[in-house]
């Protein structure tokens, strides 16, 4: 059995093992302290961003990092550290940290913490695996290792209901990773490997099976999903609120768009039809669930089907084969966690102290929740698109990359969406933030929890203002995944 690494190559397995193994020391953690299980917690995520981070000089100056060991059946350990993967390994562990930050005040009073901790750790410990695998099988694998994890969050409270759609969520995606599952292995019927730099090379001059790229395709859109697999995500809103924050800012759903660069942007080489019918599946996503967010009166659900909204303008970007978009696409999963993470957040502090989740049913937050308030505002600001805040300069990057690309018709369809986002997010605020309170007086949040608010709030701006530091990864990405820009 061959084996190839260096010793940058160890810190792959650094930044993949050590959440994946601390997970499972965090139950004897807990044994002796909670403190203790809940710190090593988050020092178990900040260290894999930290591993991450080391890789960061080496990846700009336009290297990659390897490890590499060999097993029978082609079912390698085969991991890759290039820009996306370092890209999206630094935004999954950083807003994946704060969330846990955020869980010490919110969780405190919960039973089953210990639980909560270790499936947390592991969920971002498999997302990491899967960002650097370079191998369709270890990648089926972690993908898999989430669904479990989200499995178990998402029914965390243990009520009947919550374990349904617990269950839901888990055989919807499971449906489609099997499909995907199936994908793979016509690929590796027509390639010989799994390997996927040996498909990307199989397949340079000649487009990939449409059976085996529907099975794939199905698997993705299920996993972020995307219409017409969405039902699932706003049903999971009934996790705690740091849980919902990660399924759809930091970890669950962004696997999908993740995975569909890393295959469908940078390895398969498809037909041009498909480059039409994503950006089109995408656009209806985009407005169905934004009207629904229109319409829904649950606080946790209209942020649930705004990311829905949202997912669809990442699909677009990654999907019009045009540099800039897939910079623009890129740039956009990073505004868009550290936003929807925030507004997720902002809505567990209303949502835990107010015991209500119907919005007609709040107002005037804003005058005992003035930090809240203002932090879902900044948040707000950035998934609509309002500048100097991060999310204008994704979202015109994707618009742009819309009309370079002939799509003027899908473009138009998003720019309704965009619109409609302006829409419902403006309306939430109002009912929960602004008039006069129905609710009582409830107070801020513990002083975990709005701090955590708070970070998400100023990055959602300084994520804008200080652009082009993120533009420069994402930018790297898309060169590396195209070889369209420099």
């Amino acid at each position: 059995m061959g084996c190839l690494f260096s010793m940058p190559g160890i810190t792959i397995l650094l930044a993949v093992f050590v959440p994946i193994v601390g997970s499972a020391i965090l139950p004897f953690a807990g044994i002796f302290s909670k403190r203790l299980r809940n710190a090593l917690s988050f020092f178990l995520v900040f260290a894999s961003f930290c591993f991450s981070l080391t890789m960061l000089p080496r990846i700009m100056s336009g290297g990659q990092i390897f490890f590499f060991k060999a097993f029978p059946l082609g079912l390698n350990l085969s991991f890759t550290a290039d820009a996306l993967a370092v890209f999206m390994a630094l935004v999954s562990s950083a807003i994946s940290a704060i969330i846990i930050f955020y869980s010490f005040g919110y969780i405190s009073h919960y039973e089953h913490q210990t639980e909560y901790y270790s499936m947390v750790t592991l969920f971002l410990g498999s997302m990491m695996g899967l960002v650097f695998s370079s191998n369709l099988i270890l990648l089926y694998i972690f993908w898999e290792l989430t669904a479990i994890c989200s499995w178990r969050l998402i029914g965390f409270f243990r009520e009947k209901l919550f374990v349904l759609r617990a269950d839901k969520a888990f055989l919807m995606t499971f449906f489609g990773a099997l499909l995907m599952l199936a994908g793979f292995l016509i690929i590796y019927q027509q390639a010989g490997s799994f390997e996927l730099s040996a498909i990307k090379e199989t397949f340079k001059n000649n487009p990939i099976s449409n059976l085996a790229v529907l099975f794939v395709l199905i698997g993705i859109l299920s996993k972020s999903a995307t219409l017409p697999f969405q039902a699932w995500l706003p049903d999971a809103g009934v996790a705690p609120s740091p849980v919902t924050a990660l399924l759809h800012a930091a970890v669950l759903v962004k696997i999908g768009v993740y995975v569909f660069a890393r295959l469908f942007v940078f390895t398969f080489n498809v037909w041009e039809i498909w480059h039409t019918i994503v950006p089109a599946i995408a656009a209806v996503s985009a407005i169905v669930s934004a009207g629904c967010a229109l319409v829904e009166t649950d606080i946790k659900r209209i942020i649930a089907y705004s990311t829905i909204s949202q997912i669809a303008f990442i699909f677009l970007g990654l999907s019009t084969n045009v540099a800039v978009g897939i910079a623009g696409g890129l740039l956009y999963i990073l505004m868009h966690g550290i936003s929807k993470a925030g507004l997720f957040l902002c809505a567990g502090i209303v949502e835990q102290n107010t015991k209500v989740k119907d919005i007609t049913k709040l107002g005037g937050l804003i005058k005992t929740m003035p930090l809240t308030a203002v932090s879902f505002l900044l948040c707000a600001f950035s998934v609509m698109g309002i500048p100097p805040f991060g999310g204008f300069f994704s979202k015109y990057m994707v618009f742009n990359s819309a009309i370079e690309s002939g799509h003027i018709v899908i473009n138009f369809v998003f720019l309704i969406g965009a619109f409609m986002t302006v829409l419902y997010l403006v309306r939430l605020f109002n009912l929960v933030f602004m008039g006069e309170p129905q609710s009582g007086l409830p107070r801020e949040g513990s002083r975990t929890m709005v701090t955590a608010v708070m970070i998400l709030g100023a990055l959602s701006l300084a994520s804008g203002i200080f652009v082009y530091y993120p533009f420069q990864l994402a930018q790297l990405s898309a060169f590396n995944l195209t070889g369209l820009i420099r």
